[in-house]
């Protein structure tokens, strides 16, 4: 066993990105809340966000149920493409706005679409909506966080990514990157390099596992190829404050998937 990490407290902060029982979620979202909690996660980063509610609920309703369960909800996803496409700073503020109702310490852009990429100028234009965000939410009170993928890390030419883009051209002290290991991985990138390149910016992780396989699947934490007893080593040089356990697909039920997620890295990283 590892020692525990510089951040651990007894009542460590584990979560589960909501995305990954999202299927369950839109169809009854007080009972999938409650299995979450029950299962032994204590802390949730929502998604589903749009048009001023999550699945239907008032972000005053969704943060009630999440209390109700015992649930910290630390982060959240927020997908703004008339921002990111129009410049529709309006559609900006709206959403932090309601960000800031569920108390989260971070707001994250989780995802840019086909049209957003498709040359490094793109990553230019998005790194400076990237900043007027990362402005916002520290006005209502949160920090701000790019969730990444793999395709980022494109070579354009001569080795350069998208990512270097927003690396280097977002401001470092209010621009934080939420970390997607197995994408990170995907894309034949070390983690650890990354976090030593750029220490303190990987203020959180998504953890799930990549299968040893041709296909390079999803799996629970601990049945792949990614060593995160190794990973977890090096929270301090990552700056890492949350992580969030994530499966986008999974072949066993979907709450069996993530409590063998939980109990491996109860048993193996936090023990």
């Amino acid at each position: 066993m590892i020692s525990k990490p510089h951040w651990f407290k007894e009542k460590q902060l584990i979560g589960l990105q909501l995305y990954t029982v999202r299927e369950l979620i839109v169809d009854d979202v007080e009972d999938t809340i409650a299995k979450v909690a029950e299962i032994g996660f204590n802390s949730v980063e929502l998604f589903g966000y749009a048009d001023g509610k999550f699945f239907g609920k008032t972000p005053e309703q969704f943060s009630a149920i999440i209390k109700k369960n015992g649930l910290k909800t630390p982060s959240g996803h927020y997908v703004m493409n008339d921002f990111l496409l129009k410049g529709d700073e309006d559609q900006m503020k709206r959403t932090v706005a309601d960000a800031a109702k569920m108390g989260h310490a971070f707001f994250v852009i989780p995802y840019l679409q086909d049209t957003m990429r498709t040359s490094l100028d793109d990553y230019k234009k998005v790194a400076e909506k990237i900043n007027k965000t990362a402005v916002e939410a520290k006005a209502a009170g949160m920090k701000f966080a790019y969730h990444n993928h793999d395709f980022e890390f494109k070579d354009w030419g001569e080795g350069k990514t998208g990512m270097d883009i927003f690396l280097k051209e977002t401001d470092a002290s209010l621009v934080n990157f939420e970390m997607d290991i197995y994408w990170i991985t995907k894309a034949d990138r070390d983690p650890v390099q990354m976090f030593k390149a750029y220490p303190g910016r990987f203020k959180m992780w998504h953890v799930k596992d990549m299968a040893n396989t041709p296909e390079k699947e999803f799996t629970e934490v601990g049945s792949g190829v990614i060593d995160y007893q190794e990973i977890f080593k090096h929270t301090k040089e990552a700056g890492m404050e949350y992580f969030f356990v994530e499966q986008d697909k999974v072949k066993i039920p979907v709450y069996e998937s993530i409590g063998k997620s939980l109990s491996y890295i109860k048993e193996n990283i936090l023990s």
